[in-house]
């Protein structure tokens, strides 16, 4: 078996993961509510579709939450600006 083909890959994966990383908006919590939400969201972010239905579900309940989040995470909803 050829290794140099699955270091490459490798090295591909993990360039392509840290890049994911870096461009991620970093949350904090601010009560155990909130950091469900962040979860459900970068859950979200890495293609689980259950957990976006969640997070929407989340923000719904509360529409003065959902106002907040607009405004701390505006790069969250880019494509309205």
């Amino acid at each position: 078996m050829n290794v140099k083909p699955v270091i490459a890959a490798a090295a591909i994966a993990i360039g392509i993961s840290s890049m994911t990383t870096m461009v991620a908006t970093p949350a904090h919590a601010q009560g155990a509510g909130e950091a469900e939400i962040i979860g459900f969201h970068q859950l979200c972010q890495q293609g689980d579709r259950k957990a976006c239905v969640r997070f929407g579900i989340l923000l719904g309940r509360n529409e003065q939450r959902h106002a907040d989040w607009r405004r701390a995470h505006a790069d969250w909803w880019w494509w309205e600006h």
